[in-house]
């Protein structure tokens, strides 16, 4: 039904009748990188990656740290995240068992280690569109010949700055912009990539691929857990509702034949496959905890008081953890402490 996250081999009808084909994309990918001893198997086990096609032209790959979109067509290939370092040989050789054809643009969606850390592996196996010398100036080795990398200005500041995580030269994106919208046309469709400021971080970014109606949506969505504030990185509650909104408003959902399982994809930067319903949810649930605690700071109570008080009861059992990286108590702190930075 809609409204409803589907487990991924079960998402889309339409693909039913390609789901043989599919799981025979699987198991070839499994075989590739099996055989793949002068990869990294040598080093350790090839990642468990799950490969599926979500439209005629467009592919998720899962297992790779965030989730990764790959567009093909007669341009080439586009790439939204590049997945873990540890994972960047295993998404490579699943892309060439996808397509033969060259990747030509990596999207990052967030600066995030587990969405760039196979940019450079990434980027290395694909060729730019600019391989012909002359005109413009533009040199037949502009990018080395690799793969351009398309981010939000903040994702490369991120990347290269003396204080943040050392990524090889390679790995940083060659293409920025600080607009609210960038867009390219690849493969016969419309590809827009919307900056939204403040929400996880501050360099997110979702990527529209129109004519596919697919959304990939980074981190500011994640179905297995609350979402991840990063404050010291910019990100804030205000902004995270606003990217939330900006998905719903993006996506559609079947309307209005609602039985069927159909309208835009959303894919999430972590978790299954999603519609707009799916997102509207999400953002409500959001948006309820958000009210609940500027409720009572407006109280007066301190933010261990605010703990206390449970803001996130009625949602903890789907997207809370007691541990790990992101708990229940650091979601609750950093809508607490967003909202009191701000004063609202």
């Amino acid at each position: 039904m809609p409204g409803q996250c589907f487990p991924a081999l079960f998402y889309d009808k339409k693909a039913q009748t390609d789901m043989t084909r599919q799981q025979g994309v699987v198991a070839i990918v499994a075989a590739g990188l099996a055989a793949a001893g002068g990869l990294a198997a040598q080093q350790a086990p090839a990642p468990n990656l799950e490969v599926l096609q979500v439209r005629p032209n467009f592919y998720m790959i899962a297992g790779a740290g965030g989730n990764i979109g790959v567009q093909v067509g007669v341009d080439g290939v586009v790439v939204v995240d590049s997945g873990s370092a540890s994972s960047a040989d295993a998404v490579v050789a699943a892309i060439k068992k996808i397509t033969p054809r060259p990747i030509r643009y990596l999207i990052n969606t967030t600066a995030d280690s587990d969405h760039v850390g196979g940019n450079e592996t990434v980027a290395k196996a694909g060729q730019t569109l600019f391989t012909q010398g002359g005109g413009a100036g533009i040199g037949a080795d502009f990018l080395g010949g690799a793969a351009s990398i398309l981010s939000v200005e903040q994702v490369l500041t991120r990347m290269s700055g003396p204080d943040r995580p050392k990524y090889p030269v390679g790995a940083w994106p060659t293409e920025t912009f600080n607009q609210p919208r960038k867009y390219i046309y690849l493969n016969g469709e419309g590809i827009e990539v919307f900056h939204q400021p403040a929400a996880h971080t501050d360099g997110d970014a979702i990527v529209f691929f129109r004519r596919s109606d697919v959304v990939m949506a980074g981190d500011v969505f994640d179905t297995t857990r609350f979402p991840v504030i990063d404050l010291a990185r910019g990100g804030s509650i205000r902004g995270e509702i606003a990217a939330l909104q900006k998905l719903v408003d993006t996506a559609i959902p079947s309307v209005p034949i609602v039985s069927r399982e159909e309208g835009t994809v959303v894919i999430p930067g972590h978790g299954r496959i999603c519609d707009q319903l799916d997102v509207v949810e999400y953002r409500d649930m959001v948006t309820i905890i958000r009210d609940r605690i500027r409720d009572l700071i407006k109280e007066g109570l301190t933010v261990e008081q605010v703990k206390a008080a449970s803001p996130a009861r009625g949602y903890i059992r789907r997207y809370g953890s007691d541990s790990g990286s992101w708990t229940t108590n650091d979601f609750v702190e950093a809508v607490y402490r967003s909202l009191s930075d701000k004063g609202k």
